[in-house]
């Protein structure tokens, strides 16, 4: 389980891509489309207050004394940093961070793996990284040349959005702003949950998230720790994983687990349908044409860069969500 788990945590991480996702819905057909990929900063840019005392997730107090050379070491804080207001102080970018803005910044990571040279050669004031940002080694090779680095959790439902957001502006020393960038984004989030229609016959759709990399034969089932449940109850849907009783993230998918699960719509990351040659593709892989979805070619796609982020687009990924599994406001719905 710990491999499964490790497999996915570095490809999502490595796979991210700025393209637009292709639609899912009824019978495969295209659904909503993607947003342009641009974050929204906030109206105005805010002057930092520091130094600022924060304590990072590894419970290492952390002095930053500056910001005007940021490194995020995911696309996630990426996305947080330049939201609020601060991202041309950003100098470099993980691969993952492919949005419009940081696209043509000097990338530090090689493969999935971040490059302590290549950070320290931007000779950055802060560098902000997840907890599972790695390998060890490069975060402490970073940390002993003196660079203030602190770790934020890595998100796995929206009850993250608020916390990560929080503890990115504290260590920018922008807390009025990440408070006002957390006020839009629940408010925006909270707006797209009141378009949910009431589930037809009373029943929510049940929805397993595939993770797929066709070209590793990589195809695992989603649990209840695998970071879509909280997106897919909050998009009126069931996790058909967790309810089916797959407690862990992820585990190999069987026809035996997806005769379980029985899923009325199947959730994948855009690259992961790409990679296994779209719809036409999955239903091949073995007990998917034997599920609801399957025979129905349900099929719901969100781009990879974004899917999971639990960022200030969050609102944007519940909608593609909530538009492809129960059709447009004022359309007819597809939900189950």
């Amino acid at each position: 389980m710990a491999a499964l788990a490790l497999v996915f945590a570095v490809a999502v991480t490595g796979c991210s891509s700025g393209s637009p996702a292709p639609g899912g819905g009824a019978g495969g057909k295209p659904g909503a489309s993607a947003p342009p990929d641009r974050v929204e900063p906030l109206g105005s840019v805010p002057s930092p207050r520091l130094p600022a005392a924060v304590t990072s997730a590894d419970g290492r107090k952390v002095t930053v004394t500056a910001v005007d050379r940021i490194v995020p070491l995911s696309g996630s804080l990426s996305e947080i940093v330049y939201t609020l207001g601060l991202g041309e102080r950003v100098v470099a970018r993980d691969v993952t961070a492919t949005f419009e803005q940081a696209k043509d910044l000097p990338v530090v990571t090689r493969g999935h793996d971040v490059s302590a040279e290549s950070v320290l050669s931007l000779k950055p004031s802060l560098v902000i990284a997840d907890t599972t940002t790695g390998p060890d080694e490069a975060i402490d090779q970073i940390r002993d040349a003196g660079v203030p680095l602190i770790t934020v959790p890595t998100a796995k439902s929206l009850a993250d959005v608020r916390t990560r957001i929080e503890a990115v502006a504290a260590a920018l020393g922008v807390e009025t702003a990440g408070d006002a960038l957390v006020e839009r984004t629940e408010k925006r989030i909270a707006a797209v949950q009141k378009t949910i229609p009431a589930p037809a016959e009373g029943k929510k759709p049940r929805v397993a998230f595939l993770y797929l990399r066709g070209s590793a034969s990589v195809y695992l089932l989603g649990g209840a720790d695998s970071g879509a449940s909280s997106l897919l109850e909050a998009a009126g849907a069931v996790d058909a994983g967790k309810e089916s009783g797959l407690e862990k993230d992820f585990t190999a998918i069987t026809s035996e687990a997806l005769a379980k699960a029985a899923p009325d719509a199947i959730l994948v990351m855009s690259k992961g349908l790409a990679s296994v040659d779209g719809v036409d593709g999955l239903v091949k892989i073995p007990g998917v044409a034997q599920t609801p979805a399957g025979m129905d070619r349900r099929v719901v796609s969100v781009d990879d860069g974004v899917l999971l982020n639990y960022g200030p687009r969050t609102d944007q990924v519940l909608k593609s969500l909530v538009e492809q599994l129960h059709g447009t406001p004022g359309g007819k719905g597809t939900g189950a």
